[in-house]
């Protein structure tokens, strides 16, 4: 019992050692220490030094606590790669960025048309590998498809139905898209295609947050409860972060577009 209460005497000092520890390896217990008791309490240190990346801050007149958890991506990689799941959000975001600059603006060139996805017999082709696209005027594109006259009809529904509020005419193999003048509908227009945009972007983002959970949950017979509870708080922390990200896009791109 003496040398059981000598061990414990030692377990603060254990316990509240730095993350930084567990890698250069745990500290030393004293020599008296059994085997057994000193096995236990390196496993105590080691869920300890997890759980204390934890943060807490204290919500003011409810009695409620925010946690923000970062776990280290080498404690965990046997169970989920961590870096891979938040470059995967990452690229949602980005994804999201190029489409506000390549098809949401007030300015109009024939760029914005390149990436409309053409739906033919032989599969889905961006416009631009379709059709030669040019700007005649600063009201007027013009689409040549003389190199795949048999698609003329589906480039003129997939410009049509772009949501860009394109009305495209048809002559021969030529189409020629009207350009709207910059109304106050045409910006509010835009800004609503923003808002369909990002909430679109944040149902990718919620597949891949949902993917991540589920490899985590894999593990769930494997590792601690609490394990399974901070990978899963860290990964909708990557998510609300990205989120966030998205929201701050949006409100910059409606600034811009409504003027």
């Amino acid at each position: 019992m003496a040398v059981a209460l000598r061990c414990f005497r030692h377990a603060p000092s254990l316990l509240y050692r730095s993350s930084f520890t567990l890698l250069r390896g745990l500290p030393q217990a004293p020599a008296a220490c059994p085997a057994l008791l000193l096995d236990g309490c390196r496993q105590s240190v080691h869920q300890r030094l997890l759980t204390r990346q934890l943060a807490t801050k204290k919500a003011k007149g409810k009695g409620q606590s925010q946690t923000r958890v970062n776990i280290s991506a080498a404690l965990v990689e046997d169970i989920i790669n961590l870096e891979e799941a938040n470059e995967d959000m990452q690229a949602v975001v980005e994804a999201l960025k190029e489409d506000f600059s390549r098809s949401l603006s007030v300015r109009t060139s024939p760029g914005v048309l390149d990436h409309i996805i053409v739906m033919t017999k032989d599969g889905k082709f961006p416009l631009n590998q379709l059709g030669q696209i040019s700007q005649k005027s600063p009201h007027l594109v013009i689409v040549n498809m003389t190199n795949f006259p048999e698609s003329t009809a589906a480039a003129m529904k997939a410009i049509r139905e772009s949501g860009m509020n394109l009305n495209p005419e048809m002559d021969g193999t030529i189409i020629r898209v009207p350009i709207p003048k910059v109304t106050r509908e045409h910006r509010e227009s835009l800004a609503k295609l923003a808002k369909q945009s990002t909430n679109k972007s944040k149902e990718a983002l919620r597949k891949v947050r949902s993917k991540s959970i589920n490899q985590v949950k894999k593990f769930k017979n494997k590792v601690s409860e609490d394990t399974i509870w901070l990978l899963e708080k860290q990964i909708q922390q990557m998510a609300d972060s990205a989120a966030a990200e998205m929201d701050k896009l949006l409100a910059a791109k409606t600034k811009e577009l409504l003027g």
